[in-house]
């Protein structure tokens, strides 16, 4: 098959895998499914992906290295890291309102088990950028020592992969983008490390002894 056929077909495909995912459980898309929608064989579905899960992850790897590659291009010459981590919570969504058929496949296909059991998901470009920013947070002492780099992306991912997909079920009543900015300083309060006052500290003076001793 020449080249540009080749690529043409997948493009149906991965169009159509896309489509289909984001309507449905991962469980509950069949490859016969897709191979109708995308007017494919399913030999050539066999083919390029191997199997259903090959099929999503190269889905997965399509679309987020997209949106890794518009992060890291958004982020050039921005020095201050809350502006910095402030840029990448913009671009998440503004990425996500713009497709939203991705946030949906990532809803209904990428459950903890199917991440738990394709290691390959947790070594994406965007999560290897997003978790090394949480480290340098962290080792500044800008953000929270409290918990781990690890449990900030977890986190942070769950603020957005929570209001993205539940502003879609509502029909998208408002644009959450154009929220961004008050949106992300309620999550900045929740993950910056607490400036201790030490002046409010002293004036407050020892603790008060309960009532009756």
């Amino acid at each position: 098959m020449p080249r540009s056929t080749e690529a043409q077909a997948r493009r149906r495909i991965e169009s159509a895998a896309l489509k289909l995912f984001a309507t449905k459980p991962f469980s509950a898309v069949r490859l016969d499914e897709i191979a109708a929608e995308a007017n494919a064989s399913l030999q050539t579905i066999y083919r390029y992906y191997g199997d259903k899960s090959g099929l999503l992850e190269v889905c997965m790897d399509d679309w987020l290295g997209q949106l890794a590659r518009r992060m890291l291009d958004h982020l050039q010459g921005i020095e201050s890291y809350k502006e910095r981590l402030r840029k990448v919570f913009w671009v998440v969504i503004d990425f996500f309102e713009r497709n939203p058929q991705v946030i949906s496949m990532m809803a209904n296909a990428v459950t903890p088990a199917i991440w738990q059991q394709n290691a390959t998901f947790r070594q994406r470009a965007l999560t290897r950028e997003l978790l090394q920013m949480f480290s340098q947070g962290r080792a500044q002492g800008i953000l929270t020592d409290e918990v781990s780099e690890a449990l900030l992306l977890d986190y942070f991912y769950g603020v957005l992969f929570r209001i993205v997909p539940m502003n879609l079920a509502r029909g998208r009543p408002e644009s959450l983008s154009a929220q961004a900015n008050t949106l992300f300083e309620m999550l900045w309060r929740a993950i910056a490390r607490p400036v201790r006052d030490d002046r409010q500290s002293a004036r407050a003076g020892p603790a008060a002894r309960p009532a009756g001793r």
